[in-house]
């Protein structure tokens, strides 16, 4: 089992501070052993000495001739000095003896007369100083005695003995030992507890940079710790930050490749498949997730033994080629999905083991669309040229038709029926060269100046005219395009007369007034979405289809050229727009278009012109 920083920290506190506690016990039960024998020997043998000193007065005034036992045993102070034992808590007896052992005097009367067996010598123990020898005899049950031979004159007349119980030295050593104990139980929990506050004060760095290294783990971007503003802990938060935002711009930059790669690889017309050693499907992008059945799992559960797919993939396992020329991609007839040009090939790591194999399949029915669409494109390109040559052939006789019909009709002022008729001549002359005009913008090639362009900075240089003609007719115009918007792939010029147009197209259609919102946001994939949502007239569903086609419009004053350029100015950006309209009620239009990949501050933008 693991054990944290802050559990090892306070183990090791508290195993210190227990090391010294159990020595420091250790050496003071070892004083404590010593000082009760020592002290024990010494209330032996002041009991012994006053003892002596009264029984050599006894013997001193005895008459002579009398028995000295006699005297001894029947003496009431002698007999008091030893009966003065029982305030001692260890000493066990106290007796007079004759050179035979046979007790002559005892604290307890009843003991007189019969042998005193003899016991270890405590004076001798307590002169070696044997700490060892003082325990194995603490823990032997027994007495020692303190002994003073009592000698009168000459004459041996016995021994003056004191015992003292090895049971109750060590029922004192005891007590005062479990005493020791809980002492040092309170001492390690309060040093434990010390430890636990120490280390809660100490390691609170480590563990705000482990929460934070967590949370960078978790995939949080723009984490900061919290350290003490000394020195060290301070350079190190300092450092912590620039790692941080180093990962955060690393992890952005990284999100946004992938997101661009996920979104290439998922508009890609090839179908793309990845598979794990063991048969896995790791990654399918749309094209390819029909022939999956789109469902994920082993490879051998997604397709039959026969289907091409998975013979290219076996194959490629069982190849494992080292480059990419040993690899060659073959047109197959994919059942149920039509003809399909292969290629499968092994992703192998920095050691050369292969860790995946990527399917690509080709539809050849759509290259030969695509090849199709290009040469049609070609001959629209040169229809377009030539629709221009001939509006411009047309352009010139229209102007000269013009100057003469002005010439016509001065000279005929004096008719009033025939300057009628001219004047028809001249109105029909003039919108012919509207349409002409029309033509021209349309099929004219524009030179794209594609730049970084800010929707905000755009909207408001078109404000002053959309204001204008807003005022005209009472409509009341709200704005919602945030300033910090990512800019378009746009070229400025055109984009901001398609989106003039969509906004006078929709106060136009609010001849009595009503609301206009122009609103802009960010869109998945990298796209930006500009919205025009008005209260107007709206449109027929009939016409819905229509209203982008050259010179269709439903306005007595319209020309029906105005929504064709926007449609062209879109389409010419790689953008959409789309339209929903409920008549009565009114229309919105959005136009959807690229996020620019270099992005500017907004002072760099350029202006609309």
């Amino acid at each position: 089992m693991r054990l944290s920083i802050k559990t090892k920290q306070v183990a090791g506190v508290t195993a210190l501070v227990g090391l010294a506690v159990a020595v420091m016990s250790g050496w003071y039960l070892t004083l404590l052993v010593q000082v009760l024998f020592a002290e024990s020997h010494a209330r032996a043998e002041m009991l012994v000495k006053t003892a002596y000193q009264r029984a050599f007065g006894v013997l001193a005034a005895l008459p002579a001739g009398e028995d000295p036992s006699l005297g001894l045993r029947n003496d009431p102070g002698l007999r008091a000095i030893l009966e003065s034992n029982v305030y001692s808590k260890d000493l066990l007896y106290a007796a007079i003896v004759d050179p035979a052992g046979v007790i002559v005097a005892h604290d307890t009367v009843t003991r007189i007369g019969q042998a005193l067996p003899p016991a270890g010598d405590l004076s001798a123990l307590v002169d070696t100083g044997s700490i060892v020898e003082t325990f194995r005899t603490m823990y032997t049950p027994g007495a020692l005695e303190v002994r003073q031979p009592l000698l009168f004159g000459t004459e041996d007349l016995g021994s003056i003995r004191v015992g003292v119980s090895t049971l109750l030295l060590r029922g004192v050593f005891e007590e005062q030992g479990r005493t020791v104990l809980l002492t040092d139980l309170a001492i390690l929990l309060g040093a434990s507890l010390l430890a636990m506050l120490l280390a809660q004060i100490v390691l609170r760095p480590i563990h705000v940079i482990r929460g934070g290294l967590a949370r960078l783990g978790r995939g949080e971007v723009d984490v900061n710790v919290e350290l003490p503003a000394d020195r060290d802990l301070g350079d190190l938060g300092d450092s912590f930050k620039q790692v941080t935002a180093r990962l955060a711009a690393g992890r952005s930059e990284l999100a946004g490749q992938k997101a661009t790669l996920e979104s290439v690889v998922d508009r890609l017309e090839d179908a793309v498949a990845l598979f794990a050693p063991d048969g896995t499907l790791l990654f399918a992008n749309p094209a390819m997730r029909p022939a999956l059945g789109g469902a994920t799992g082993a490879l051998h559960t997604l397709l039959p033994a026969e289907h091409p797919y998975r013979a290219a993939v076996e194959a490629a396992y069982a190849r494992r080629e080292p480059a990419a020329g040993d690899v060659s991609p073959a047109a197959v007839d994919v059942p149920g999905i039509g003809e399909r040009l292969i290629l499968a090939r092994a992703v192998a790591d920095a050691e050369g083991r292969t860790i995946a194999v990527m399917l690509v399949a080709r539809n050849l029915e759509y290259l030969t669309e695509v090849e199709s669409t290009l040469s049609y494109s070609r001959k629209i390109a040169a229809l377009s040229r030539l629709t221009a040559g001939i509006a411009h052939e047309i352009k010139n006789p229209l102007n000269a038709t013009m100057i003469h019909l002005e010439l016509l009709k001065m000279k005929v002022s004096a008719a009033p029926d025939a300057l009628e008729h001219v004047s028809v001549i001249a109105s029909q002359v003039r919108r012919l060269d509207e349409v002409v005009q029309g033509l021209l913008k349309f099929t004219r090639p524009e030179d794209l100046r594609l730049e970084p362009v800010y929707l905000a900075q755009l909207v408001d240089d078109l404000m002053p005219v959309v204001q204008a003609e807003a005022a005209a007719s009472g409509v009341d115009v709200k704005v919602d395009v945030p300033e910090n918007l990512p800019p378009a792939q746009a070229d400025p010029r055109l984009l901001s007369q398609a989106l003039l147009n969509l906004a006078l197209n929709a106060c136009q259609a609010m001849p009595t007034g009503g609301r206009l919102r122009i609103a802009a946001r960010a869109r998945p994939g990298r796209w930006l979405e500009i919205e025009f949502e008005d209260t107007g007239v709206g449109i027929a569903a009939e016409d819905l289809p229509r209203i982008f086609d050259l010179y269709f419009t439903r306005r007595p004053q319209g020309s029906g050229i105005g929504l064709s350029l926007v449609y062209r100015t879109v389409q010419l950006h790689d953008g959409d727009i789309e339209v929903q309209s409920v008549p009565g009620r009114g229309t919105t239009f959005r136009v959807q278009l690229r996020q620019a990949r270099t992005i500017l501050a907004p002072a760099m933008a350029a202006p609309a012109s």
